[in-house]
């Protein structure tokens, strides 16, 4: 994204992607990394470490085509990476390395070491700040991720804060731990309160996975706080009805909220899914990720979840600001 004369459009385009475990191969000694390490029963080598670090960055390249040309995406939430030695070796040393994206991450007291991160092109965000903010366990809750919050210039003067959230799994029911994404929400609430309280008119973006499909409380709580979901209706191109396939159905648990005063800029969010991250679904029919893992079974692949992209129009007026 470039900076226009007043009056004319800038196009922001933005990634939001889980993974699917983007660990290195060495152990952590305070994490409970064990299963992604050369001896483990997924056999977790340097060979397939790097293969999944480019196969990430093909799929980033690809998310930047459209009807227009192609671009790199200016702004990318990733869920699942493990540390900075993930987040550099993608950025620097994968076939992303001539993008010359930065990142910020978070240092979360999540038991397996997994972290949030934002990549995103300097040229057209300048980051201002950025830190984690911490989730404080309630009754029965494991430690989990910290959300990431950012705040930047974009090419249009105006300041963009974005969150990237990754929110509690739904592993031992979604009734059992639907308080504890409810509890995550709730502190993203917080935070846009505080955002608005300082500035009315904040420029507000919120992504990640939050383990929760459209309609769940966690999604609908963040809808009374002034955010709207604008990949609730997000389908692909090639036969993805959402980001994430279970059992042969689909859904998003991965979602995208702007702050209703950017809702007009919306050009196209879709889900991701060019065929090289699709497979045929043989038990299920139709199509599924190609997923890197299916339990200790090495599928070669790339992620469980497919991204979810996002083109926004900003327009600049008169006082050099998007309207």
């Amino acid at each position: 994204m470039t900076l226009k004369a007043d009056g004319q459009v800038n196009k922001l385009t933005v990634v939001e992607l889980n993974v699917e475990n983007l660990f290195d191969t060495q152990h952590d000694s305070l994490k409970n990394d064990y299963e992604f390490l050369p001896n483990s029963e997924r056999h977790w080598s340097r060979t397939r470490y790097w293969r999944k670090l480019n196969r990430l960055g093909q799929t980033l390249i690809s998310c930047g085509e459209d009807s227009a040309g192609w671009t790199l995406p200016d702004l990318v939430g990733l869920c699942e990476v493990e540390n900075d030695t993930v987040m550099r070796d993608l950025t620097k040393r994968s076939l992303l390395r001539k993008a010359r994206y930065e990142y910020v991450m978070t240092d979360s007291p999540d038991e397996r070491g997994i972290d949030v991160a934002l990549l995103y092109s300097p040229f057209s965000f300048r980051l201002l700040t950025s830190y984690g903010i911490r989730i404080n366990p309630i009754h029965e809750m494991k430690p989990t991720r910290d959300i990431l919050y950012a705040a930047g210039e974009l090419a249009s003067g105006d300041t963009l804060h974005v969150m990237v959230v990754h929110a509690p799994s739904r592993s031992g029911g979604e009734l059992a731990t639907r308080p504890f994404r409810l509890h995550v929400a709730r502190k993203v609430c917080q935070s846009v309160d505080s955002i608005k309280s300082v500035s009315p008119d904040a420029k507000i973006l919120v992504m990640g996975d939050f383990n929760a499909y459209s309609g769940e409380p966690s999604l609908e709580v963040l809808k009374l706080h002034g955010l709207t979901d604008v990949s609730q209706q997000a389908v692909g191109l090639h036969g993805a009805k959402g980001s994430y396939c279970y059992q042969g159905r689909w859904g998003s648990l991965d979602h995208l909220l702007l702050s209703d005063n950017m809702r007009d800029g919306v050009e196209a969010c879709l889900v991701h899914d060019p065929v090289f991250l699709l497979v045929e679904d043989t038990k299920y029919g139709g199509v599924k990720p190609r997923r890197n893992f299916l339990g200790p079974r090495f599928l070669d692949g790339f992620s469980d979840h497919l991204p979810l992209l996002l083109r926004l129009f900003l327009v600049v007026g008169g006082n050099g600001k998007a309207s």
